[in-house]
């Protein structure tokens, strides 16, 4: 989709900001925040693309004034009302209303360290044939799509060049709205600076994206 997360290359939004010696958390509740979140991926009833998209829904004056950790409680606290694990009533008072789900197991602070470490590969070992080659050149389709995507604006209708085939991945545009893992092959594409911001940019920088099959056309 466009909005205002998807600002690579967008003018006017200022220098990055580096912060010496940040800490990992500013904040206590940044920690539960996050704690948080992992602890309900135990429940599988969403995905990491979900969880990116409903960021990127978040309205634009409200997502540039959040904070990194705000964004991931508003996107957590979306998902279990959309998911249907909670109401927006149990949200604001704090508490469970009488027969709400339970996780089963339940997740405790043993069980933690093996659920993080086990992940959840989004690599999928199945057959499927790659539509490009290494240093094919291609062309970023001009898409604008309403769902979540992650073919970047600026790569669109701009020229690349494959450099790698990672192999066969989950295509997280249909993957964020439980549409299927459409697993297809992934590519790091090469694009020219000048190409994606023209002459004034420098001649011998280049970016590159990770872009699915689905993204991209013959040059």
């Amino acid at each position: 989709m466009n909005g205002v997360h998807d600002m690579g290359g967008m003018q006017d939004m200022g220098p990055v900001q580096r912060e010496n010696d940040e800490p990992v958390f500013h904040a206590p509740w940044e920690g539960r925040v996050f704690a948080l979140a992992q602890a309900l991926l135990a429940w599988r009833k969403w995905n990491i693309d979900a969880m990116r998209y409903e960021q990127e829904i978040i309205p634009p004056a409200e997502y540039l004034r959040m904070s990194y950790y705000e964004r991931w409680l508003a996107y957590v606290t979306g998902l279990l009302v959309k998911r249907d694990l909670v109401t927006r009533a149990e949200i604001e008072s704090g508490r469970p209303e009488a027969g709400s789900p339970k996780a089963t197991p339940p997740v405790t602070a043993e069980t933690v360290p093996q659920m993080l470490a086990q992940g959840k590969s989004v690599d999928r070992d199945v057959p499927v044939a790659a539509r490009f080659k290494m240093g094919q050149r291609v062309r970023g389709r001009n898409i604008h799509p309403t769902g979540h995507t992650r073919l970047p604006r600026y790569a669109r209708g701009k020229l690349g060049t494959v450099e790698r085939d990672h192999g066969v991945f989950v295509f997280p545009d249909t993957n964020a709205h439980f549409l299927g893992e459409k697993p297809q092959h992934l590519y790091s594409v090469r694009f020219s600076a000048r190409e994606l911001w023209g002459q004034q940019a420098a001649s011998g920088d280049a970016v590159y994206v990770n872009l699915w099959d689905d993204h991209l056309e013959p040059a």
